[in-house]
């Protein structure tokens, strides 16, 4: 029998894997941290509640998991500003070659953290079993239980497991921003992407391969107080509004700026991800106001 969790795993993180080569997701897809500065800048405010909440301890970290070319981290790391940047330290996780950036360290193993952890589009690149309906396989039966004869479907237990390990390393908050499906709309999602293409699933080390998290699951999974809201609504809450303000060079910049976070929060893009945050210790209504529950996005589109 075909072990796709283990081949999954080889062709991204064995010898000659995929990310264990050093390929970084700018080269293959298009993501928030992307597009510009702005989401770091929403993620700074996110950062800086919880450090309010927390009672400004003495070291405050944000933790970077899946860093891929640390370009979240890096970018927290050189806008951080005022007392928050004299106590900040900045942590990127990634199991890939480190990238050189300043103030920014690097580790393969996720650390304990009394601030800010964000797991940035990391669950859907931890490999999965997958398994042909019907299954009695447990998690399938809770978290999938429209699976039908001879459909496929990841069995998302390990992301389960890793977000749970994650979450409860955090005195703080913790959140992943990932593209997935809730209980109520599952689907098979596995594929590839190589140079900005979607490709299929080959277990070569030739393509990133990714599936839709199981959000949901991985909510349960950790437990505690947690809110599932979409990145559009989020970014609002953190103030990222996209408006057009001034006149001339201004104007121009704030209109740049406007069509970056119209990027950011477009729900039929990027705005559709998922934000799953997790207080510990800390009361996620002390984060973010009451938002609208995440719908994910349409099942006839795929995202990378």
């Amino acid at each position: 029998m075909f072990d796709w969790e283990a081949a999954w795993h080889t062709a991204l993180y064995g010898p000659g894997g995929f990310f264990a080569r050093g390929e970084k997701p700018f080269s293959h897809f298009r993501t928030s941290v992307l597009v510009g500065t702005e989401l770091a800048e929403a993620l700074l405010e996110l950062l800086s509640r919880v450090d309010a909440a927390l009672g400004f301890p003495p070291v405050v970290d944000f933790v970077d998991v899946g860093a891929g070319g640390g370009e979240l981290a890096g970018a927290v790391r050189a806008l951080a500003s005022g007392p928050l940047a004299e106590r900040l330290r900045v942590t990127a996780v990634e199991l890939g070659p480190p990238v050189d950036l300043p103030g920014v360290r690097w580790t393969t193993e996720i650390p304990g953290c009394t601030g800010l952890l964000v797991g940035h589009e990391w669950l859907d690149s931890i490999p999965c079993p997958v398994v042909t309906g019907p299954s009695d396989d447990p998690w399938i039966t809770r978290w999938w239980p429209s699976l039908r004869a001879g459909e496929q479907a990841e069995v998302g237990a390990p992301r389960d497991a890793a977000w749970a390990a994650a979450v409860s390393s955090v005195r703080g908050a913790a959140l992943a921003i990932d593209y997935g499906h809730l209980v109520s709309s599952r689907r098979f999602t596995l594929t590839g992407y190589r140079d900005g293409r979607q490709v299929p699933p080959v277990f070569d080390g030739s393509c990133d391969i990714t599936a839709h998290v199981a959000l949901d699951a991985c909510a349960a999974a950790a437990g505690g107080d947690s809110v599932l809201v979409s990145q559009r609504d989020a970014l609002r809450a953190l103030g990222l509004s996209g408006d057009v303000a001034g006149s001339g060079w201004d104007w121009l910049e704030s209109a740049a700026r406007a069509g970056r976070i119209a990027e950011l929060r477009d729900p039929a893009g990027l705005g559709s991800f998922g934000w799953l945050l997790h207080g510990c210790g800390v009361a996620v209504a002390d984060l973010l106001p009451p938002l609208p529950p995440w719908s994910p996005i349409p099942a006839s589109v795929l995202l990378p």
